[in-house]
């Protein structure tokens, strides 16, 4: 998620709290797909494929609606949090028997449980074999988003951030690569909750909660939206803080992270990870 948002908010200049949205929708479609088809061993990619796709029709409908509506940038957040809320809503509603898609029970506030790990052939992977899976998706997103950027699609998609009239101007439709970002960025998030479910095989909707819509946003402002190396570290660094701290009481870890992020907008506007990267490289 943290990728996604840094491409959309750093890179795009469209800041978003509606990540999480496409993270459950992802989770969801995947546990629906791969729990009707359990016992196939195409069930888990069919499942993958299913909740990439629901991704892309969401994302590139209400971005449609978004961009080409020429909405304006200090409304997109608020429309992006309420459709995650709106979201979240409905799949707390979803606790009767009725329901169900196929054999799969939506489950309420419950969430979806007993989601299938995922599997190529009969190979499931769980356990280390999971990790190095995970690290292998990384590194291919990592690294296919370093070239994106560094492409003519990354020099558009900068020109949109930093001056929308003037590369209007120059004849690209700036709503048309708005649309495709956002849609990138959302399926980046889906990504992310396809790992989440095969982790630990179950969803809820609270994965959809305000809470969890303003994460991938601290992660970006920590270590610096313009950096994807910078936002991996500040992901890894703020959930190891977290889980830490939640040891202790859930508040204490809100409040401090909370603070985190309030001292970064005021005194590190950049990043701190970057701002750190900078202070070394200067000694060196």
């Amino acid at each position: 998620m943290g990728l996604g948002m840094c491409l959309i908010w750093g890179y795009c200049g469209i800041l978003s709290f509606g990540h999480v949205a496409y993270y459950g929708l992802a989770g969801y479609a995947y546990g629906i797909i791969a729990g009707n088809l359990l016992g196939n061993s195409w069930g888990p990619i069919l499942g993958v494929l299913g909740g990439l796709l629901v991704c892309t029709i969401v994302s590139g409908i209400f971005g449609y609606f978004v961009f080409y509506s020429r909405i304006q940038k200090w409304i997109i957040p608020i429309l992006t949090l309420v459709f995650t809320l709106l979201l979240e809503t409905f799949f707390v509603q979803t606790s009767g028997y009725q329901w169900r898609v196929g054999s799969v029970l939506l489950g309420g506030f419950n969430g979806m449980t007993n989601i299938p790990f995922f599997q190529i052939g009969t190979f499931e992977f769980e356990g280390y074999s999971f990790y190095y899976y995970c690290l292998v998706i990384v590194l291919v997103l990592f690294f296919g988003l370093r070239i994106l950027v560094n492409s003519k699609f990354g020099q558009i998609v900068v020109g949109i951030r930093e001056d929308e009239v003037r590369t209007e101007m120059l004849g690209y439709d700036i709503r048309f690569w708005q649309c495709v970002t956002f849609i990138i960025s959302a399926n980046l998030a889906g990504i992310s909750g396809l790992l989440y479910v095969q982790w630990g095989n179950y969803i809820t909707p609270s994965q959809m909660g305000i809470l969890q819509a303003a994460l991938p946003v601290i992660w970006c402002a920590v270590g610096g939206r313009n950096s994807f190396i910078a936002v991996i570290f500040a992901t890894i660094l703020i959930n190891w803080l977290s889980f830490t701290l939640s040891s202790q009481g859930n508040q204490y870890a809100l409040v401090i992270i909370g603070t985190l992020l309030v001292v970064t907008m005021v005194f590190f506007p950049r990043g701190i990870v970057v701002m750190i990267y900078e202070k070394i490289q200067k000694r060196i």
